[in-house]
């Protein structure tokens, strides 16, 4: 493991962190190795989160995990703080406003069950301070008292900060003292600390797909306080692919590994399947509009050209002091334009009541007396005195100082966003080997269980069921039924199998690649002339993976090579009583494909179909494009992993209805008619002097062919 930690460090941008999940068993073992690789001075927490609940244990339970959170460099460290909602807090928080000029104490129930439609929390704060000066040092006149600070003290804010705070409805005498009203909305939220007890996971709600997958909650946090959108993620345990599904959402660029082809299968499988929300992006034009709405400022006229990188527009929680709020102008620009209508109602509703009512002891509610005339003016009063306040708290929000809810970006609705373009690859064609809780390898050869030499080899499994499932194709009328399947001593054809052609028996040698390889092109070079040197008629391939040019081998001499791709599912070789063998060997038959060069030097590529063998004439026959239910190009291929650069979607059936029930959404048909098609839009010549087609059948079984250009 010290091994492994050591290259994850060396990965690592100087910026950036990794994370641990460890069980309380290993958790002292584990920080001591992190902190001979990482240096202790670099670790940052020891996060124990909830998983589970109590289990009924003989004895008491543990019901939580650790993380262990460090970085390669404590001071260039990437974090972003998250926060948590605060809730009520009714005993902080003691009093109520219910309305505009209303407040009230909460009674001990009410502490006990308050909901927001109650009011809005306060309480008062002290509003004077041990140092200052002449400036902080002075009388202010509110609600007809006359006020200073107490002998000694002094206000926190000078006399235009005072006269603001007082326009906004932030001062509040209690008897001689005056005091300032703090919200609890002000702040309302709190930093997230080391201690997660909010990350169980329902059994009911989201039920693991995986033996060790970790809660999506866990992953997002780490996530989220350690990048930003466009950052690179690497998870070397892939499992259920959380981590990868998580950065996929939240648009992190992700990589992720797993020895085990069911696990890449299923993380494949969710990511491609799932549906994520479309955040706006800063670098947009709605991204800016928004920005502007948020902070009641002009939308920006940068040119924007949608990276990523640039972020999301975050919603954000208000972090409103006595000091954003006595220095924000736009306050005394509201009053005065209120105040040409509320003062002008305030004089003719004394009038009509004879009375020389200031603001402040205007009644919040009219008296029965009162002739229709005064009420409709003092109703109109009021109305325009909860605006102007309504108006004030806004102003206040916007104009505070702030922070990012980075895990509540704004969503767009109209856009569905499904996976971006990702390739699964198979780079070591060795096999995996076990190791101890020290690393040390584990010596097969010395188990000495009494099964171990009894086990089945891997070729005995793939024959066993080839003779039983057969080799399917494209077609169900195409499948090859072999009549019979034994051993041959070759060196690398392994089984003799037989099957009819018509009425003829014909022979077919079959190749079984590696368990943990990839099969390369000189492999099936190799095994196709042995074939032929002992009179076969075809040669079957079976194998988990394919090197990239052995898709462009199909034929040696007279021998055709077909090439069968293993279920993964044959991984578990010992489960498969239980599963479907209909679909344990494809052969996905040979794309049809031609290169068009456009007037300009660009190219263009047409699928024609997929040349399918006939198991019961022998020959090669041509399907049409309906066979392909989707094919991707790599403008660029760079001879190691396969980028998507062009997606292109066909089929018999009506793929455009079944992506708007599936997606839930209308589709642009104009975007849709571009990548409902046999031919590709036309890319510049690739500089590596490659492209790369795969196509991909209704089956989901898939085969690549590279071209030169």
């Amino acid at each position: 493991m010290r091994d492994r930690l050591t290259v994850a460090r060396d990965l690592l941008a100087e910026s950036g962190s990794i994370f641990v999940q460890i069980g309380d068993e290993n958790v002292h073992r584990v920080r001591a190795l992190l902190d001979e690789v990482f240096g202790s001075e670099n670790a940052i927490a020891t996060i124990p989160f909830k998983k589970t609940s109590a289990l009924g244990g003989k004895t008491i339970d543990v019901v939580f995990d650790f993380l262990l959170f460090y970085a390669k460099d404590l001071e260039k460290v990437k974090y972003r703080r998250q926060l948590m909602d605060t809730g009520f807090d009714t005993y902080a928080y003691p009093n109520v406003e219910t309305g505009i000029g209303e407040w009230r104490r909460l009674s001990s129930e009410e502490r006990e069950q308050f909901k927001s439609e109650m009011g809005r929390l306060f309480r008062t704060d002290n509003l004077t301070s041990q140092s200052g000066g002449d400036k902080t040092n002075f009388t202010i006149s509110i609600e007809g008292k006359s006020l200073r600070p107490s002998s000694g003290a002094f206000w926190k804010t000078n006399e235009k900060g005072m006269s603001v705070l007082a326009k906004a409805g932030r001062l509040r005498p209690v008897g001689n003292t005056l005091t300032y009203i703090r919200y609890q909305d002000d702040f309302a939220a709190r930093a997230l600390t080391a201690w997660w007890d909010d990350t169980i996971q329902s059994t009911f709600a989201a039920s693991s797909i995986y033996v060790v997958q970790t809660y999506t909650k866990v992953v997002q946090r780490c996530l989220l306080m350690t990048t930003d959108p466009g950052d690179l993620v690497l998870d070397p345990t892939c499992g259920s692919g959380t981590t990868a599904y998580v950065a996929e959402q939240w648009g992190r660029r992700w990589i992720t590994i797993d020895t085990s082809r069911v696990a890449l299968a299923m993380a494949r499988a969710r990511i491609m399947g799932a549906r994520y929300p479309f955040y706006l992006l800063a670098d947009s034009r709605e991204g800016q509009e928004k920005e502007a709405e948020i902070t009641r400022s002009a939308p920006s006229s940068q040119p924007v050209y949608g990276n990523i990188r640039h972020g999301f527009v975050y919603e954000r929680v208000p972090h409103i002091t006595l000091k954003s709020i006595a220095n924000n102008a736009e306050i005394d620009v509201i009053w005065e334009q209120w105040q040409a209508k509320l003062e002008p109602l305030r004089e003719n509703l004394n009038a009509a009541l004879k009375k020389t009512w200031q603001e402040w002891e205007i009644p919040r509610e009219a008296d029965a007396k009162w002739p229709d005339a005064a009420k409709k003016m003092h109703a109109d009063w009021w109305q325009a005195r909860i605006s102007r306040q309504q108006e004030m708290d806004k102003s206040i929000a916007s104009k505070a100082e702030f922070e990012y809810l980075y895990d509540k970006p704004y969503e767009s609705k109209k856009i569905v966003r499904v996976a971006g373009p990702f390739t699964v690859e198979s780079l070591s064609p060795h096999r995996v080997l076990g190791v101890d809780e020290d690393d040390e390898l584990i010596d097969t050869l010395k188990d000495d269980s009494a099964e171990y030499g009894a086990k089945q080899s891997f070729p005995q499994m793939i024959l066993e069921n080839l003779k039983t499932a057969g080799v399917q194709q494209a077609h169900k009328e195409d499948r090859i039924t072999f009549t019979g399947l034994t051993p041959w001593p070759g060196e690398l054809v392994c089984a003799e199998g037989r099957y009819l052609e018509g009425q003829t028996e014909k022979r077919s040698a079959i190749f079984i690649g590696s368990e943990f390889g990839t099969v390369q092109r000189a492999d099936l070079v190799a095994a196709a002339r042995e074939a032929g040197d002992a009179g076969f008629d075809v040669l079957i391939a079976c194998a988990f993976n394919y090197e990239a040019h052995a898709t462009e081998f199909s034929r040696l001499g007279r021998i055709p090579v077909l090439k069968a791709r293993l279920n993964a599912d044959l991984h578990m070789a010992e489960d498969l009583k239980t599963t479907n063998k209909a679909n344990l060997f494809v052969i996905f038959g040979e794309p049809d494909i031609t290169l068009l060069p456009d007037p300009d030097g660009k190219l263009r590529v047409k699928v024609n179909g997929v040349d399918v063998f006939d198991p019961s004439t022998g020959e090669v026959r041509s399907d049409s494009a309906d066979g392909i239910a989707c094919w991707f190009i790599d403008t660029d291929y760079n001879e190691e992993s396969f980028f998507v650069r062009h997606a292109y979607f066909l089929g018999a059936n009506d793929p455009y209805s079944a992506l708007k029930t599936t997606l839930k959404a209308e589709i642009n048909a104009e975007a849709w008619a571009t990548l409902h098609s046999d031919t590709s839009r036309s890319f510049e010549r690739p500089k590596s002097g490659r492209i790369a087609v795969k196509v991909i059948n209704h089956l989901g079984d898939e085969v690549m062919k590279v071209f030169k250009i």
